[in-house]
């Protein structure tokens, strides 16, 4: 089996896992490739190394070590190849990366028997011009706009052409079903299932409160148009940022293709929610 294995800057307390992890999957006869920032970390050992998506062709699986922000960056180096990822959770929260360390030796013996469910998430393309983020416009979590100074920025959102909304705000935020429960959530947006095909449109500190999220068909096309008293604003897919100014266009739609997550048995999505969030844990009880 063919495996691609990436990961992040990583402590010292995390190296014998990410050691073990390699250990498991030598055990089974893996064919490892490794990315080229994550071999660095490597310099006793000798890996095929990958450094771009071409290279991944015919991987069955790709292994991300780190928490959501790794996973995320996982997703720009597989790109469109829908190669399915097992998140291995070596930071905090992970609402992407939902097997703990303690899972892991059992949720790699599950992906060899085939035992793993896979997850189909949207993501959401930009489509902007002049060109923003090379070949891979694309996000899993989320799009935002959001200000560069302290200047608030107006802007002007068009569903399939027509005026929605203009919103004085410190930003907005346009997320998946998946990244509900991220930047948006904290922002007061809904928590949004995965498989409801939607996007969510959540604004940042608002001047006008009744401002107030929105949840819409993802089959939709979104247009933005910024006007800041300080002509530079922010854009972000993901964990990666550019600044650029009001002569740009900008729209978001669903991407034409998907991220697959992998889940180990007797995991789900509510039983995420419950654990992340730590619902039902109360003093009383």
């Amino acid at each position: 089996m063919k495996i691609a294995l990436h990961g992040r800057d990583f402590q010292q307390k995390s190296s014998r896992f990410v050691e073990k992890v390699i250990q498991l999957l030598e055990h089974h006869g893996t064919e490892l490739l490794v990315s080229e920032k994550f071999a660095r970390y490597f310099k006793s050992k000798k890996f095929k190394v990958f450094t771009s998506s071409k290279q991944l062709r015919g991987t069955q699986y790709f292994i991300s070590l780190g928490g959501d922000g790794t996973l995320l960056e996982s997703i720009t180096l597989i790109g469109r190849q829908e190669i399915p990822i097992m998140g291995i959770n070596t930071g905090r929260l992970g609402f992407l990366s939902t097997t703990s360390r303690e899972e892991t030796e059992e949720a790699i013996q599950s992906l060899f028997k085939g035992k793993v469910k896979t997850s189909s998430r949207t993501l959401l393309r930009l489509t902007s011009h002049p060109k923003l983020f090379g070949e891979m416009p694309f996000a899993l979590n989320d799009f935002t706009i959001t200000k560069k100074d302290n200047t608030m920025v107006r802007i002007g959102v068009y569903v399939n052409g027509e005026l929605l909304n203009a919103y004085f705000a410190d930003g907005l935020i346009v997320s998946t079903p998946t990244g509900s429960t991220g930047y948006s959530l904290s922002c007061g947006g809904p928590i949004v299932h995965p498989k409801s095909q939607s996007i969510i449109i959540t604004p940042v500190s608002p001047h006008n409160l009744t401002a107030r999220p929105i949840v819409l068909s993802d089959k939709v096309e979104l247009e933005f148009r910024v006007e800041s008293r300080s002509k530079k604003f922010q854009v972000s897919l993901d964990s990666r940022s550019e600044t650029i100014d009001d002569s740009w266009t900008l729209k978001i739609r669903r991407a034409p293709f998907k991220v697959k997550l992998l889940q180990v048995p007797n995991h789900d999505y509510f039983n995420t929610l419950r654990q992340k969030l730590n619902w039902g844990l109360d003093v009383r009880n």
